[in-house]
């Protein structure tokens, strides 16, 4: 069964590397994110999944290398406690090498990790199933649950300034904040495709599998720094 939940951004600009001169503006999300993981690490979970968005859906098992090569700079992960992925191994698509990154920042040894890539398009009822499955009764379930609000927060934003963004944002984060299933289920699907919301699939999968999970929620960041929605989050 589910024990926590770290919900957190993931744009390649919290690795400070990408970001370079600008780094410093993230401080405060990337030391919310590591206090999130914190709380999966002190739930002492059997395994944890890191859940993201991706193009399509897609599993990764520990050890799976992540790049931030794409973005300019010489930063390679590895999903995991594995210090370095075998040869061939699957590559990690940006959500969840993020994912890889933070667990890195913060040291974790506390379980076996594995990834889960989820298409931005997947419907609700998919989601939750997807949630239900990862949730397994036999197991105490941690999830590192990765995704960005809306890209329409200001006119520089990468989907221009559109008026309903704030409201969308600011619905979700109450519903991660208070860990308000009902709320996270609701989320309108062609609403966060306009608005171009990454994280609402891997929320969704997060209610899912908190359906059988007596879980308290509380809201550790919220800001929109380059006009995107960035959101912290822990369950317990």
């Amino acid at each position: 069964m589910l024990v926590a939940a770290a919900v957190c951004p993931c744009p390649p600009l919290l690795v400070p590397e990408v970001a370079a001169g600008a780094a410093p503006e993230l401080d405060a999300a990337r030391a919310a994110c590591a206090d999130a993981i914190g709380v999966l690490a002190a739930a002492r979970p059997d395994r944890l999944v890191v859940v993201g968005p991706a193009e399509r859906n897609g599993t990764y098992a520990e050890g799976s290398r992540g790049s931030f090569r794409g973005f300019g700079v010489g930063v390679d992960v590895v999903l995991g406690r594995t210090v370095a992925g075998p040869h061939g191994a699957a590559v990690l698509p940006a959500s969840l090498s993020v994912g890889a990154w933070l667990l890195r920042q913060a040291d974790w040894t506390a379980a076996p990790v594995e990834a889960l890539a989820v298409a931005r398009t997947l419907e609700p009822e998919q989601c939750l199933a997807t949630g239900r499955d990862l949730a397994a009764p036999d197991q105490r379930v941690a999830l590192l649950v990765m995704g960005d609000a809306s890209a329409c927060r200001t006119l520089k934003a990468p989907g221009y300034l559109d008026e309903r963004a704030a409201p969308f944002d600011e619905a979700a984060a109450r519903a991660l904040g208070s860990a308000d299933l009902a709320a996270l289920k609701a989320l309108d699907v062609r609403l966060a495709q306009e608005l171009q919301v990454s994280g609402r699939a891997p929320w969704q999968v997060l209610a899912g599998a908190a359906e059988q999970a007596d879980m308290s929620g509380s809201l550790l960041y919220e800001d929109a720094p380059y006009g995107v929605g960035y959101l912290v989050a822990a369950w317990s």
